[in-house]
């Protein structure tokens, strides 16, 4: 049976938790107390341009990504499809399914009328790198960030 993409419920964030720290540089970010990340998934869905997709096979979660779209007056006043925190499961690796999870936000993103497609990614995911270079999106910009807290 193929992997079925579709919107997170509430009862899905543990699972995308456990995803989120399934590797180095989640590991050590990631976890403790689950009511601010619940807290963080009803603002999300109360904002209504912001979604989390989980990838469910079996009823398992095997994958995830976070899709916001954002309206601009840059570039003709493209409306774009910010990717985050895309994840599959560390046993799912390597079996395609990164690629279908990236087709199905291309689809998400295509029907809300957006554009452009945007993502970033820690500069030292060097895999990471190749893959979305490989589903042709390229490296246009620098991106800078500032921790506020």
């Amino acid at each position: 049976m193929p992997v079925t993409f579709r919107p997170a419920t509430i009862a899905d964030v543990p699972a995308v938790l456990d995803l989120l720290a399934d590797d180095v540089l989640g590991a050590a970010r990631e976890g403790g107390d689950v009511a601010p990340y619940l807290a963080a998934f009803k603002a999300m869905q109360a904002e209504g341009n912001n979604q989390l997709i989980v990838g469910e096979d079996n009823d398992n979660i095997v994958a995830t990504y976070q899709l916001t779209f954002i309206a601009g007056l840059s570039l003709r006043a493209s409306r774009r499809a910010q990717i985050e925190s895309v994840r599959v499961s560390g046993g799912r690796r390597g079996q395609g399914l990164g690629h279908a999870m990236l087709a199905d936000a291309e689809a998400r993103a295509r029907a809300a009328g957006c554009n452009l497609m945007q993502l970033t990614m820690n500069k030292t995911r060097q895999q990471s790198h190749k893959f979305y270079e490989q589903l042709g999106f390229t490296a246009s910009h620098i991106g800078f960030k500032r921790e506020l807290g």
